[in-house]
């Protein structure tokens, strides 16, 4: 039996990466970050020439009707470039939620919009993981009011798609509340702070008497924050290398001195085990239900702390150039560092699983 990616997996992972690899340099997204743009729009609209945006909806509604794992190979090749535009959100847990809980009318007024490219979508789904400060939003009526911490992508966002205090899934035309962008340490993706003040929402009708569409969608989003991380750590694995051999001390390459070795090597063991990984819960995603919320638990967790792990290391072998601009390493370690906490952080995450196998 084969294990590895179709030749159409391949293509698709080679077009795009190749496309990012030329349009989205370290320039560019040191500009973006700069500007405070986190939404590219010249590079979404490559992107979405690529057919990214509809990656997981249906060709009916305009989309290429593709799957999860098809998606993590999208995320993974976003992070390696740390990729200031809209992804996770919009292109995967916004189509999820729409496609499980979603009425006819709801998926005909919103794929399409998705899919073309014409609606970012951000998605408040926090308070149901772990709640912080807010006391969430409540549902009444046909409206929404509270406050949403930490929407994924909510500062671009023209909808939004909402979690109430039930687990109850709405969405929301963005003219419709209040948004406060949050500053992390991440400058290249945005989240936000949203109020709603009974604000018209659309409750998506499948999520009222039921959490698996709420479930599915944030297991959908951690599988492709862990893609998203294995770019950037694989990225600062690469970048890491490539020093070894060109920086010199005492006349000799540093990659020649066994402790520089060691710590490429040790890089590379943990990383590349991680692939595999990503990429069985993506599959289950789709193909193994009955696994795969522990399955993109274990990524989420895993990830997180193997992709801080090479942060870390990667930054120790470029010496002092490693915390300097030039190189713009922060980028990738930030990126990395602000995966570990969305939709929640590794000891949370690692709680979940086990209460999901019964062990707690």
């Amino acid at each position: 039996m084969d294990f590895a990616l179709s030749e159409e997996q391949r293509m698709l992972q080679d077009s795009v990466a190749g496309f990012l690899g030329s349009a989205c340099p370290l320039e560019r997204v040191r500009a973006a970050a700069e500007s405070g743009t986190t939404h590219d729009t010249e590079l979404a609209q490559g992107l979405l020439e690529l057919g990214v945006n509809g990656i997981l909806i249906d060709e009916d509604h305009g989309g290429v009707g593709l799957g999860y794992l098809e998606a993590a190979l999208i995320a993974e090749a976003l992070g390696a470039v740390v990729a200031p535009v809209s992804f996770v959100a919009t292109a995967v847990m916004a189509p999820v939620a729409l496609r499980l809980a979603g009425s006819d009318e709801q998926r005909e007024q919103w794929l399409p919009r998705i899919a073309a490219g014409e609606c970012v979508v951000g998605v408040g789904v926090t308070e149901q993981i772990g709640r912080r400060e807010s006391d969430g939003v409540s549902a009444s009526d046909g409206t929404l009011s509270g406050k949403a911490m930490f929407v994924l992508e909510g500062a671009d966002a023209d909808a939004f798609l909402i979690a109430d205090e039930r687990g109850a899934l709405h969405m929301v035309d963005a003219g419709n509340a209040a948004t406060t962008k949050l500053k992390t340490i991440d400058r290249t993706r945005a989240v936000a702070e949203v109020v709603f003040d009974e604000a018209a929402a659309q409750v998506l009708p499948g999520s009222t008497t039921s959490r698996e569409p709420l479930l599915t969608m944030i297991d959908a989003g951690r599988v492709m924050l862990a893609a998203d991380t294995l770019g950037a750590a694989q990225k600062m694995l690469d970048d890491s290398v490539a020093y070894a051999k060109e920086r010199k001390q005492f006349n000799r390459v540093i990659g020649s001195f066994q402790a520089v070795k060691h710590m490429c090597a040790e890089m590379a063991s943990e990383l590349e085990p991680c692939r595999s990984l990503v990429w069985y819960a993506a599959h289950a995603m789709a193909a193994i239900p009955e696994e795969a919320r522990v399955m993109a638990c274990h990524a989420k967790a895993h990830l997180a702390e193997t992709g801080k792990f090479v942060a870390r290391t990667a930054t120790e072998v470029h010496g002092g150039m490693g915390m300097t601009d030039l190189l713009g390493l922060h980028y990738w370690f930030k990126r990395i560092g602000f995966n570990r906490q969305l939709l929640g952080a590794p000891e949370l995450v690692r709680q979940e699983a086990a209460q999901v196998q019964g062990w707690v």
